[in-house]
């Protein structure tokens, strides 16, 4: 049994700092990773599909370069450049993650492998190369092994040739008829991906709702914006079996809500993009004591801690909003707190996210929903993005900004923002909320004209 001061399972947003961090301030690590150095961000998630999303982004201004006066006889896919750029970017991240872990190896053991608790914080792991099995303890355990797609029980899937968000980005030509189950982030911004690369695209989701998460208002401008684009979206599907006669052919049989009615859909291509479950059956962390909730998210309280003391969880394995910056985040929680002696909490933090659709979708705090299921009163600024100079000019005019604001103080409590650059503009509400900046202080500020971020002083002049 081999005996560190910390060991950290998977390699992700969250695991690499905090493994570079811990042996940096003197600490034996272990950093156990199954699969890819990076994790999923890296590999298959964040970085791969924003690659392919500026491809695609391109290829549509190229096929609609007209309405800006500029005339091209065709626009020419070349999927398997695609593909390679992508790859290309990727192993670039590879390289880096790999050459920043090499500068602490003194310290850090890498061991690419499975981890399963044995015993209070204790662990085998099966190793990838020599399939030999290695025991290891620590005082100090962080599970970082994030989710896997969720692959829903319809009858006749198992046997069907799907595919996952992650098996999708390495396909080398472009799907005729793309069917994708699911229309949450992930399904919206590879459906557009492909639907401008030229697949036709169609989308079902179970949820009467479309993004039953967001506002309606919110929620019913993406929809038209991505229904304009020529993706198809039907809600309240409930999918009764998958037919599979051939390669390039997959029927789905579904029922829309309250229809009695069996409907049809056949595709080249079908796409699984239901939800996503955390990686915890093969950890067994049972054997450690650990608690899971009645998904398979670990437990943890605000400083990130199961119940089992000195084990953590860190990332999207312990359930809330799954995004890479969070997961970071986390590590700073509990490096700081553990290393430099902070009392740091996830409790009450700011956890911006955007969606990389097109035009993009950010969120930050408090949302209408929310505030009226709260009882929290709020006035609410709004305005659509066909006002904004910038957004004429370049001719993004598509989407909506809305913000809510404390009728008696005017701080801002939240915003959604759909628009060209949202994932930046988030960061100025962040910021600003941050700060405690009031709607008034940003209604007043000098910002360069034309930008989109000038847009905000004629967003809160409406509750002013």
């Amino acid at each position: 049994m081999q005996q560190y001061d910390v060991i950290i399972i998977g390699s992700g947003q969250a695991g690499n700092p905090l493994a570079m961090k811990m042996a940096k301030a003197g600490r034996k690590v272990a950093l156990i990773e199954k699969r890819a150095l990076g994790g999923r961000c890296v590999n298959d998630g964040c970085i791969p599909t924003k690659a392919m999303i500026s491809s695609a982004k391109i290829a549509y201004l190229s096929k609609t370069s007209a309405t800006v006066g500029i005339h091209n006889k065709e626009t020419v896919i070349d999927m398997p450049a695609i593909k390679q750029r992508k790859d290309t970017i990727v192993e670039r991240f590879n390289k880096g993650t790999k050459r920043n872990l090499a500068r602490y190896k003194d310290k850090l053991d890498i061991i690419m492998g499975e981890a399963t608790f044995t015993g209070k914080k204790e662990l085998s792991v099966a190793m990838n190369d020599t399939g030999e099995t290695i025991f290891l303890k620590a005082e100090l355990i962080f599970i970082n092994t994030g989710t896997k797609p969720l692959v829903p029980d319809i009858p006749g899937l198992a046997t069907s040739t799907y595919l996952t968000a992650t098996t999708l980005l390495e396909l080398e030509e472009v799907p005729k008829r793309l069917l994708i189950i699911g229309a949450g982030y992930i399904a919206l911004e590879l459906g557009q991906l492909f639907a401008r690369l030229g697949s036709d695209v169609h989308i079902l989701e179970a949820s009467p709702d479309f993004l039953d998460r967001e506002d309606r208002d919110v929620a019913n401008c993406l929809l038209n914006i991505m229904t304009q684009e020529g993706l198809h979206i039907q809600t309240g599907v409930h999918i009764e079996k998958v037919t599979q006669k051939e390669k390039e052919s997959i029927t789905l049989s579904y029922r829309k809500e309250k229809d009695k009615r069996t409907h049809t859909i056949t595709g080249t291509h079908l796409l699984v993009a239901a939800g996503r479950v955390p990686q915890t059956a093969s950890l067994k962390p049972a054997a450690s004591g650990i608690k899971l909730d009645g998904k398979g998210y670990i437990k943890v309280n605000n400083r990130l801690e199961t119940n089992v003391k000195g084990i953590y969880a860190l990332g999207d394995v312990h359930g809330g909003k799954q995004f890479t910056h969070l997961a970071y985040n986390d590590f700073a929680i509990v490096y700081r707190n553990l290393i430099e002696g902070k009392r740091l909490s996830k409790r009450n933090r700011l956890e911006p996210y955007c969606v990389y659709t097109d035009p993009q979708m950010a969120q930050i705090g408090l949302s209408e929903d929310e505030a009226i299921a709260k009882g929290i009163p709020v006035d609410i600024a709004k305005l659509p993005m066909k006002i904004a100079a910038r957004g004429i000019t370049t001719g993004a005019t598509q989407g909506m900004m809305k913000a809510l604001v404390d009728p008696k103080s005017k701080k801002i409590l939240g915003a959604c923002i759909i628009a060209a650059e949202a994932g930046e503009l988030i960061s100025v509400i962040q910021m600003a909320m941050q700060g405690g900046l009031t709607a008034e202080d940003i209604r007043w500020s000098i910002f360069v004209h034309p930008s989109y971020a000038e847009t905000f002083v004629t967003l809160f002049n409406d509750v002013l």
